[in-house]
């Protein structure tokens, strides 16, 4: 069993820069494969990005390549989502994922994913 907590949400201009947190209980934070997904009103929830177990390779989504950045430090059992050059179609609900991590590609739909925070808001005003 894991828990998320998101934090770091918050109101930026377009241009400007977040971090999102996403802190992880558990022994085994480092086995787990961990995702940020969005949702925006309306929208159905989607992908953003992934990280494979610690070390392992890490995966976005096209809208945000170049801009988001996804790290974990594994002492901490901590995830976080470094999004630079903020944009107003980048605001949404930003939620923390996690599950197992098994052999094989690293899952970008959010049905693969047991675990989930309860989410952030970010908002990119123009």
């Amino acid at each position: 069993q894991v828990q998320l907590v998101e934090s770091g949400g918050g109101l930026v201009q377009a241009g400007g820069s977040l971090r999102l947190s996403c802190a992880a209980s558990g022994r085994t934070f480092s086995t787990y494969a961990m995702g940020w997904f969005r949702q925006a009103p309306g929208k159905e929830r989607e992908f953003v990005a992934a990280s494979s177990r610690s070390d392992g390779p890490t995966d976005y989504a096209d809208s945000v390549k170049g801009r988001f950045t996804i790290s974990r430090d594994n002492a901490k059992n901590m995830v976080y989502l470094q999004m630079n050059s903020l944009k107003p179609e980048d605001t949404a609900v930003y939620y923390c994922a996690a599950r197992p991590w098994r052999p094989g590609p690293l899952p970008l739909s959010s049905l693969f994913y047991d675990y989930w925070g309860q989410g952030t808001q970010v908002t990119v005003s123009s």
